[in-house]
């Protein structure tokens, strides 16, 4: 692969909530949607969502390409947490960046900077 897109919880729940400055959120536009098991999850159990904000995640969800877990992105994952203090949901959302060589689309970079390999972009800054 090498050419898409991953998006990160924070991207999907800003994009949702028109919260990305103009340049953003009209690159994300013209995506796929394509997230991980794990923004599947922590979306849908959102405990703060309004009504109003599942009505646009719940479609959203259901359109998505979602990467399920498999034995790479656990062994992947496994490998992240042994060399960094990284938490299970980032990891597991890094290593599936990682093993289908593509763009992990997130907000916080922080959390993701130290690890070698992974390509990020944050619509923030575009």
């Amino acid at each position: 692969m090498g050419q898409g897109f991953l998006m990160d919880t924070n991207i999907v729940i800003d994009y949702l909530g028109d919260k990305l400055p103009l340049p953003g959120s009209s690159f994300i536009d013209n995506l796929p949607a394509v997230i991980s098991v794990i923004t599947r999850i922590e979306i849908l159990g959102w405990y703060n969502a309004t009504p109003e904000q599942l009505f646009k995640l719940r479609p959203f969800i259901q359109n998505a390409i979602i990467y399920s877990l498999t034995e790479h992105y656990i062994q992947q994952t496994i490998l992240l947490r042994q060399q960094h203090k990284i938490k299970l949901p980032d990891a597991i959302i890094a290593a599936t960046a990682m093993v289908e060589d593509i763009t992990l689309i997130t907000r916080n970079s922080g959390d993701f900077n130290n690890i070698n390999g992974l390509k990020l972009l944050n619509p923030w800054e575009l």
